[in-house]
């Protein structure tokens, strides 16, 4: 038998200062008051709508469906009709399907690695290994080698020409990189199969780039191949570039493949530009397709802090470590602002999105079938960005986001450091701009400095004078910081969007054998991160940053390994993604542009 334990003084002084509180503040009846602001807000807009939704002007609604969500019809070739029909029969087969995996294979196991430290080509060996890859794709695609123009650019870089019969028509550029991210050597254990052999289960191609992105390059190929062998010859002409470096900034590869380019084909002399970018994804019951039609900017920040060292046995209050920590907490502390504006892509996705999410309750949906007519306030844009706050990628698509990825400080445990750095990466939001960064920085930091007495410089200005011994420097860590891309139109009569919509509705619904032939939306989305088309904004109005991939459940680029162990991509996605391209390119050789 135990006794039951009785209340010590410990615990009688608990009860006590419990009881003493006012019943509102009893922890049976705590409140979190955020949470209670945001549900009064998303209620009191959701009875605005309510309210207001028999007076929406009509040319706000178009079939039930909002004005800005309005989706392309699927498209299917039409003159090329019968040949398109044969492809996708050879498509679906077996056989197909296994030359396609074998390609991927191979080119996985070429270890097209590019490095941030590469120095010019011709002098570091390490370039090499991309004269190896060209061999073997002149070697896997005899009928594109053969029959389209090729040019190497920079050494590496490969630019393909399949010239059309009408040079009047502004021709298409489909883009890919050839290098991947490396590998390093001490994740080597936590690979399920070694990364550059290329091992296929059955079901998936498992290695470094098997999704990013020579799946897209292979994707494009095998497109072109199986359309020469049924002997279309395009109207339109058709450009590939693929660029080396991407993983690296693009700097010897995209740069050059774009100066090129315009070289030949002038300012805006393409009508329109397809790059690796999202895919679609299963979202709360809709198939969403997410095509990125710009992307955020990027900015490298170093953070300096200097002073007088010394032995540690006598340290000073603060020291140079110490006083870059505190900063950069307060910046963390100090998140950049997430709205969502009206010109905000995320805001259109909302358009999209809400009402076709089938886990939204049935008594909601009449509501939110104007979204519309709500997100011309900037309280229910809010109200959209808390209903996104807890998915990772969306959530990260709307500010500019900060990551503390290098911090340096010290070579010995009982010295001083007399300087201490960090660098922290940016990825700057579509709606803002690299002095905005810059601003910000001079704002944060500027009390710190005072607070410490210190001198404080930011980008080469003198913000604050100080008599203190340390010194704080922010600069730029890197010598390019890029913009956000200009927004790609996606208007109902922007005929590149609508072309690209069309083509992604019939690829899902043939691949799958569909009749509902749209069951997948197109929605206009961004890119959170940079791909080779940062330089190739002179080239076309209509870039779109996009792999017809399936992503799931979850809008995740790591959940397939990218970027880091266990890539893969199911051989299944692979050929859907090859269908896309056949579809696309014949799409395009017989609809304006």
């Amino acid at each position: 038998m135990h006794d039951e334990p009785q209340p010590g003084p410990a615990r009688e002084r608990k009860l006590s200062a419990a009881g003493d509180r006012p019943w509102w503040k009893s922890p049976s009846l705590m409140v979190n008051w955020k949470a209670l602001i945001r549900l009064s807000v998303t209620l009191s807009v959701l009875l605005l709508a309510f309210c207001f939704s028999p007076y929406v002007p009509r040319d706000l609604r178009s079939n039930g469906e909002v004005a800005d969500c309005r989706q392309a019809p699927s498209l299917i070739p039409i003159h090329n009709q019968e040949l398109w029909g044969k492809a996708n029969e050879l498509i679906d087969g077996e056989n197909f399907k296994l030359e396609a995996v074998k390609s991927l294979q191979m080119a996985v196991r070429i270890r097209t690695e590019s490095f941030d430290n590469m120095e010019e080509i011709g002098e570091d060996t390490r370039w090499l290994i991309f004269k190896d890859f060209r061999s073997y794709l002149e070697d896997r695609f005899p009928f594109v080698h053969s029959s389209l123009d090729l040019t190497p650019v920079n050494t590496h870089g490969l630019f393909y020409q399949w010239k059309g019969s009408d040079s009047k028509l502004k021709p298409i550029l489909l883009a890919a990189h050839q290098d991947v991210v490396p590998v390093d050597n001490s994740t080597l254990e936590s690979w399920t199969y070694p990364p550059f052999e290329g091992h296929y289960d059955g079901e998936r191609i498992w290695g470094r780039g098997s999704s990013d992105d020579k799946s897209q390059l292979i994707s494009i190929l095998s497109a072109i191949e199986l359309l020469l062998e049924q002997g279309f010859r395009p109207t339109r002409t058709v450009l590939l570039a693929f660029g080396f470096d991407e993983e690296a900034s693009g700097f010897h590869g995209a740069q050059h493949l774009a100066e090129h380019i315009k070289s030949v084909y002038g300012h805006d002399g393409i009508a329109m530009i397809v790059d690796e970018g999202a895919g679609f994804y299963n979202l709360g019951g809709a198939m969403l397709a997410i095509p990125g039609v710009t992307e955020k900017g990027m900015y490298n920040v170093r953070i300096e802090v200097g002073g007088p060292g010394g032995h540690s046995s006598m340290p000073p209050k603060h020291t140079t470590i110490g006083i870059l920590a505190e900063i950069l907490t307060k910046l963390e502390e100090q998140p950049f602002p997430s709205r969502i504006t009206a010109d905000h892509p995320v805001s259109a996705l909302a358009q999209c999105l809400i009402p076709n999410v089938k886990v939204v309750p049935s008594v909601l949906q009449p509501i939110l079938r104007i979204p519309a007519f709500l997100l011309k306030f900037q309280l229910a844009r809010d109200v959209v960005g808390w209903w996104f706050r807890d998915v990772s990628l969306l959530r990260s698509l709307v500010p500019t986001t900060q990551s503390i990825d290098m911090t340096r400080g010290g070579v010995k445990y009982n010295a001083l450091p007399e300087t201490a750095w960090a660098v922290i990466n940016h990825r700057v939001s579509v709606t803002s701009s690299l002095s905005a960064v810059q601003e910000r920085y001079e704002d944060i930091l500027k009390p710190l400095a005072r607070k410490h007495g210190m001198p404080f410089e930011a980008f080469g200005e003198r913000i604050a004078d100080g008599s203190s011994p340390y010194y704080l420097i922010v600069s730029n860590a890197t010598a390019h910081g890029v913009d956000p891309a200009p927004f790609s139109p996606t208007r109902p009569e922007d005929a590149p969007f609508q072309l690209l919509s069309g083509t992604i509705k019939a690829t899902y619904s043939v691949h799958r054998h569909l009749k509902n032939v749209d069951e997948v939306v197109v929605a206009p989305g961004m890119m959170p991160g940079n791909t080779d088309t940062r330089y190739y904004w002179d080239l076309s109005r209509h870039i779109f940053r996009y792999n017809h991939h399936y992503g799931g459940t979850k809008p995740d680029p790591s959940a397939n390994g990218i970027h880091t162990v266990n890539e893969f991509i199911a051989a299944d996605v692979l050929v859907e993604s090859i269908r896309f391209f056949t579809t696309l390119i014949l799409n395009a050789d017989e609809n304006e542009l």
